[in-house]
């Protein structure tokens, strides 16, 4: 596993990376994870002895992402030693040029999942433009098509990948979550903790706070509901650049005494958070899936949520929640949410059938659609290397075949990214 973002820093991608880890490992398959060095508690050991770290930039441009520096020699001492008969990368640069360059000394295939719309993140990078974000669609798609196999976790995403030219083979894998878990959480617990009231409404949301998740739409929605309802209370887990934003918003329309800000939460405190809510809401535009989404219906909450990719295939609306238009305006959403505190058999039937929902993302199932799509491009790639028997000097061939393509896909993503910007200057 080649990843840029791992344990212990808080997001989708760390946390999908963790859980696919886990549940291999839990049915004895030898996985070695490579990821820079993130600031914070450290790992049990048990986690980290898996976990080959490598030196990062840490909080890259006021982030609370990792860029990862040049890679010892050791690295590639372990990764010999380790003898990986899949390469999984979990993004298209930094550690995931290394995935190429690995896969072809060991001659093993390369799966890649598209886990992020790398344009609506363009914003971290200090010369963000139009045609950086045209850069980032194009490099990533040269790099999807550089790859043995791309796992796209969710059909929205595996549409949009293929509309933008992807023609690896591509199999949709969600992220699967431990059902039980989230069931399990102690909601009365967490309201103790945070000071809740037994008998307050709770919106609540899990997800870093960063300018890419729309969360100044989420937070006036949730503030204006809030003057409606004197007893309810907007209960925040995550943390980011983005905490200061919110709370402004809360206090300006007089409702930040009703605003908890509980922090980066994982394992049970996070279980307990989400058991703690009454409704989910979400309103980012950027996911690649809806994993939140589905641990909060594990959890037995409905959602009020914006039509977006990878969140359409998790709400079903006037089923699991309500699923709003994508140009809904504040009031809509506020309106939704003071629909499911007032409906109360309405809210509860949409908990239920939100409970069966998240039982379609059980980690189990999930492992087990991932590790069938590495059985299926290895024979494929198997088949075809077989034809041309593995030497030293074929081995150099392939190394340098991959350098060129590197090299071939970048010039490409720049190429397209100057066209789109001549294009943008000249309407």
């Amino acid at each position: 596993m080649m990843t840029n973002t791992y344990l212990p820093h808080v997001g989708g991608v760390a946390r999908s990376v963790s859980t696919f880890t886990e549940e291999y490992r839990r049915r004895r398959h030898r996985v070695l994870v490579v990821a820079p060095e993130f600031e914070g508690p450290p790992l049990p050991a048990r986690q980290e002895s898996v976990v080959e770290r490598v030196p990062a930039i840490q909080n890259f441009n006021g982030s609370d992402f990792s860029v990862r520096l040049p890679l010892a020699a050791g690295l590639s001492d372990r990764l010999t030693a380790f003898n990986a008969h899949i390469i999984h990368a979990h993004h298209p640069f930094l550690l995931g040029d290394t995935a190429l360059r690995i896969a072809a000394d060991k001659n093993a295939p390369v799966i890649f999942t598209h886990h992020t719309r790398y344009e609506d993140y363009t914003h971290y990078v200090p010369f963000d433009s139009p045609a950086l974000k045209e850069f980032a669609i194009s490099l990533s798609t040269e790099f999807a098509n550089l790859c043995d196999g791309v796992i796209a976790p969710s059909e929205s995403i595996e549409q949009l990948i293929r509309s933008r030219g992807v023609t690896t083979p591509i199999k949709v894998v969600p992220t699967g979550i431990d059902l039980a878990s989230f069931a399990r959480g102690d909601g009365a617990r967490a309201r103790r903790k945070f000071k809740i009231p037994p008998a307050a409404f709770v919106i609540g949301h899990v997800g870093r706070l960063a300018p890419e998740k729309n969360l100044p739409f989420l937070t006036a929605a949730i503030a204006q509901f809030l003057r409606s309802a004197p007893e309810a209370v907007f209960l925040l887990v995550g943390g980011g650049p983005s905490e200061a934003d919110v709370r402004a918003v809360c206090e300006k329309a007089g409702v930040g005494d009703r605003l908890i800000l509980a922090g980066k939460q994982t394992g049970r405190p996070l279980h307990d958070a989400y058991r703690a809510m009454d409704v989910f809401a979400f309103a980012s535009f950027s996911e690649t899936q809806g994993m939140v989404l589905a641990e909060a219906m594990a959890a037995g909450l409905p959602v009020v949520a914006l039509d977006a990719n990878g969140v359409r295939e998790v709400v079903q609306h006037e089923r699991n929640g309500f699923l709003l238009a994508a140009d809904a305006t504040v009031h809509d959403f506020a309106r939704h949410l003071a629909r499911l505190r007032e409906q109360k058999r309405e809210c509860a039937g949409f908990a239920a059938t939100a409970s069966e929902t998240a039982k379609q993302f059980s980690r189990e199932h999930c492992a087990e659609l991932a590790l069938d799509f590495y059985r299926e491009v290895r024979r494929a790639t198997r088949r075809e290397r077989l034809v041309n028997e593995q030497s030293p000097w074929s081995s150099f061939l392939n190394r340098l075949q991959v350098e060129w393509n590197l090299l071939a896909s970048t010039a490409t993503a720049v190429i397209d990214a100057m066209r789109s910007d001549g294009e943008a200057a000249a309407s």
